[in-house]
């Protein structure tokens, strides 16, 4: 290994090596116990595979919108690496690098994290956190090896015995009056993907507050060893199962407003989970509602390369092909798909005529969030006494339609930069803004006892979502609900049922109030080092030279959301980041935002029409604008 920072040094002149590269490939080598780590490098250096060191370490993880996310398989698997292989044909170890998932990236992330929240308790006693899996390459071992490395340095810890839902990782920390947690997924990213995705005392995602101060004490560690305490002085790792999910169940039943629409319920409903975490709560509690549910076997099963799908993401139509030919089969209405760790939810329903129809996030999410502010005014819950205290939350680039609806029932609407972490900062604050003599212990008090506090000292959150198929009906999960989103559907198609229409059928209803809306998801992909120089590039320019005219369109406002000031509908500042939201003369906007968590720059595009017209008419005229406007985007990012 003496020749290795000669060959590194060569390698960075030559321009095959970046300097951020080389620096921390010497940073993990000097700071690493592990022998795979240093033959890996060795591997990677002996065989000229540049692309692939640059890839690996061009840059130390830092917190996104999803904690960390990386890679855990490399494109080149090391003979280090490999070993003797591990289940499911992934290597024995894995991918060695700073910018990869690997155990010394863990062993750093989680003492950061430990040594951050004894902070925030304060003297006189530790740390306690929860930790959870979900089916992925490695995350059953990372989150052991993350309980073990708390048990060793003297604190709690809370272990999930299996692999379980992010939703339930947020649910246990405010359930346990934990300090943090953390859950090892990569959620819909590809097999090679994992993460660490981190969460605080309230059981929402780290926020950059919060973040900065984790990330500080993570680079002040500059090696994974640590010295573990004396078996008297360990903390103890307490197993999670049953109980714990039992509670959690309770709890998402609640989401329930007309309970009786489900008595008896004997549709048929088909569910899959992608090879991830959903069915472990979902089946079950669907079942004991009466529905028939049947389950695709092939994706039943508990796999990290995901064998079955492209994609594990209920985003992306063909995850859910198997599901909805099985429903053909077997006749089911409805088809519910999640993914790998349950946070996402997609489904397809049939429509009037029968056929099996995909809605998109943007319509799954406007569909509950009428229905819930509908029945929460049927049940005079919501009056026009205190509707001003109610609320929606969305992010930004998630459809205005829902704004529409907020209207119509004369409530408000809140927006959010993108990542559920803020929507959870939102629930933070009306919670706080209850007196602290009258709520006591929240989180034991029952929905219907927050519901009273909120509508009378705070705000009452009735339902929030962002178009990426996360949605959460409540405040005792600060996550976006898979498992509750499924039983809020659930109901929606219930009500559906009950007055005689399809859920297509309910939607044009609500589209025939409220006016025609319809978005375009769209993407770019550019991985590696080199790609994410480009999507900074890319996303640098349209800030630099915003355009002028689109598509034919004058632009009339541009949101730089990066160097403005901006503030949400109650007052508050908008965080900065890197996203533009550019609004046309004739109705339609697209907004540009590089990804926290993955390779790609993401467009949204969006298009409308006003109420009273021939929807059919309306339909088309907007899909047309909208493939208009993706052909002038694409044209144009081609051109930048």
């Amino acid at each position: 290994m003496s020749a290795l920072p000669s060959s590194l040094s060569n390698a960075v002149a030559s321009g095959l090596l970046l300097e951020s590269a080389k620096s921390n490939i010497l940073a993990l080598l000097a700071g690493t116990t592990s022998d795979v780590a240093v033959k890996a490098v060795a591997e990677l250096v002996a065989a000229g595979a540049w692309e692939e060191l640059n890839d690996r370490f061009f840059k130390t993880l830092a917190f996104g919108t999803g904690g960390l996310r990386g890679r855990t398989i490399g494109r080149i698997v090391t003979q280090a690496e490999q070993g003797l292989g591990g289940p499911n044909d992934r290597p024995e170890h894995p991918c060695v690098g700073t910018a990869t998932m690997n155990f010394y990236n863990l062993s750093r992330a989680v003492r950061g994290l430990l040594a951050y929240a004894g902070q925030c308790v304060g003297e006189g006693r530790k740390p306690v956190l929860v930790f959870a899996c979900d089916t992925r390459h490695f995350s059953r071992d990372f989150a052991g090896f993350c309980a073990k490395v708390c048990s060793e340095l003297g604190c709690d810890a809370y272990l999930f015995k299996g692999p379980r839902s992010t939703p339930q990782l947020s649910f246990a920390i405010r359930e346990l009056r934990a300090d943090a947690g953390v859950v090892l997924t990569a959620s819909h990213n590809p097999p090679h993907d994992n993460g660490f995705k981190a969460y605080f005392n309230d059981g929402a995602q780290i926020v950059d507050e919060h973040a900065a101060g984790i990330i500080r004490e993570v680079n002040a560690i500059v090696s994974e060893h640590y010295d573990a305490l004396p078996l008297e002085q360990r903390g103890e790792i307490h197993l999670l199962g049953a109980e714990m999910d039992a509670r959690y169940v309770a709890r998402l039943k609640t989401l329930l407003l007309r309970p009786s629409l489900l008595e008896g319920a004997s549709t048929k409903v088909v569910f899959t989970n992608l090879h991830g975490t959903g069915g472990h709560i979902n089946v079950p509690m669907l079942r004991g509602f009466g529905f028939e549910v049947l389950t695709v076997p092939e994706q039943d099963v508990q796999d990290g390369r995901f064998p079955t799908v492209e994609s594990p993401n209920p985003e992306n139509a063909p995850a859910l092909k198997m599901a909805i030919e099985l429903a053909e089969q077997s006749g089911a209405g409805i088809v519910v798909g999640t993914d790998p760790d349950a946070d996402r939810m997609g489904v397809a329903v049939r429509d009037a005529g029968g056929n099996m129809v995909l809605l998109t996030g943007n319509q799954i999410g406007s569909l509950m969030a009428w229905y819930r502010l509908k029945t929460c005014f049927d049940l005079g819950w919501l009056t026009q006494a205190n509707r001003s205290r109610a609320v929606l939350v969305k992010t930004f680039v998630t459809t205005e339609l829902q704004r529409a609806i907020a209207d119509g029932f004369g409530v408000s609407l809140v927006d959010t930069l993108t990542g559920f972490k803020y929507i959870a900062g939102k629930l933070r604050k009306y919670e706080e803004a209850i007196p602290a003599d009258k709520k006591g212990d929240y989180r034991s008090l029952s929905e219907e006892q927050t519901r009273l506090l909120r509508l009378e000292y705070s705000r009452f959150f009735v339902f929030g979502g962002e178009e990426s198929y996360g949605y959460l009906g409540s405040d005792f999960v600060r996550d976006k609900d898979a498992n509750g989103a499924t039983l809020i559907f659930a109901e929606v198609a219930a009500y559906a049922i009950s007055v005689g229409k399809s859920v297509p059928e309910l939607l044009d209803d609500i589209y025939a109030e409220f006016g025609y809306y319809q978005e375009i998801g769209k993407s770019l992909v550019m991985e590696g080092a080199d790609g994410a120089a480009k999507i900074l590039a890319l996303a640098a320019s349209y800030a630099e030279h915003p355009p002028v005219t689109v598509d034919g369109s004058a632009v009339i406002r541009v949101r730089d959301f990066a160097k403005q000031d901006l503030y949400d509908q109650e007052g508050d500042p908008v965080p900065k980041e890197k996203m533009l939201i550019v609004d046309l003369e004739d109705g339609r906007a697209f907004a540009v935002r590089p990804s926290g968590t993955e390779p790609k720059i993401k467009f949204y595009l969006f298009g409308k029409t006003a109420p009273g017209g021939d929807l059919t008419e309306s339909k088309a005229q907007v899909g047309t604008a909208l493939v208009r406007l993706w052909s002038w985007i694409e044209a144009d990012a081609a051109k930048r």
